[in-house]
């Protein structure tokens, strides 16, 4: 958009894991890469950042050896940590919970090393991601399983009786979707017992098909579509100095 600064920066993405969006089907993760190379966008697979400075932050590579790399802005994106509190109980039964990441639960939602407390979400460890998909349903699940235990009253020990009233849960993907630059996304559906990978400029409407569907009331819905509408129109509104 403004050619005269193209020259005076560069963006470098530092990804610690050999490929980036690993969640993703791997020719959806290098397609990404290719979309990145084309906007003149540097990727670092491998390389995990030790230190950050001032003006530079530290890098090591797959080979180990370290260097520093200067910046002028940086954007650090770090994942999610469980709330302090879920940590204070994690500490009560050090025996049980073994992971420094959150609370370890099992197929039921129970926490273990607990007698009475269940848990769900980004303050949890288990063989599920930690995904807003898997909360909702996690979320889902519970509400039904404490619901029937509720309708019955001979239940002496709903902790352990949930495993009587219900089945363990499991997790469904409704799919990934993730919007990689230049009006392109990417998307990994269900498609009966197999996956559909599509990316691509096409994708990207479904994108915001998706997210226009998701936000919480028409008015948002409409003042995002209004927004998108006007910049594919007129460009992006910009100041140059």
């Amino acid at each position: 958009w403004v050619p005269g600064l193209s020259r005076r920066f560069r963006i470098t993405l530092v990804e610690a894991l050999p490929a980036i969006l690993p969640s993703f089907d791997a020719r959806l993760s290098r397609y990404a890469e290719r979309v990145f190379h084309r906007n003149g966008i540097a990727l670092r697979t491998s390389t995990r950042v030790k230190q950050v400075t001032e003006r530079t932050i530290v890098i090591e590579g797959a080979d180990g050896i370290a260097a520093e790399m200067p910046y002028g802005l940086l954007v650090w994106s770090a994942g999610i940590r469980a709330r302090e509190f879920a940590h204070t109980l994690r500490a009560k039964v050090p025996d049980a919970q073994t992971s420094g990441r959150g609370l370890l639960i099992d197929d039921f939602l129970r926490v273990k090393g607990a007698t009475d407390i269940w848990a769900l979400g980004d303050c949890t460890v288990s063989k599920n991601a930690p995904l807003a998909q898997v909360a909702s349903q996690q979320g889902r699940w519970l509400a039904r399983a404490l619901n029937e235990m509720g309708r019955d009253a001979s239940v002496a020990d709903p902790f352990r009786q949930i495993e009587a009233r219900a089945k363990p849960f499991e997790y469904v993907s409704n799919g990934s979707l993730a919007y990689i630059g230049s009006e392109k996304a990417i998307a990994q559906l269900p498609l009966l017992n197999t996956s559909v990978a599509i990316g691509g400029p096409l994708t990207s409407i479904f994108w915001k098909a998706y997210c226009l569907w998701e936000l919480s009331s028409v008015r948002s819905s409409l003042s995002v579509a209004t927004d998108w509408a006007k910049r594919a129109m007129f460009g992006r509104t910009m100041t140059v100095d």
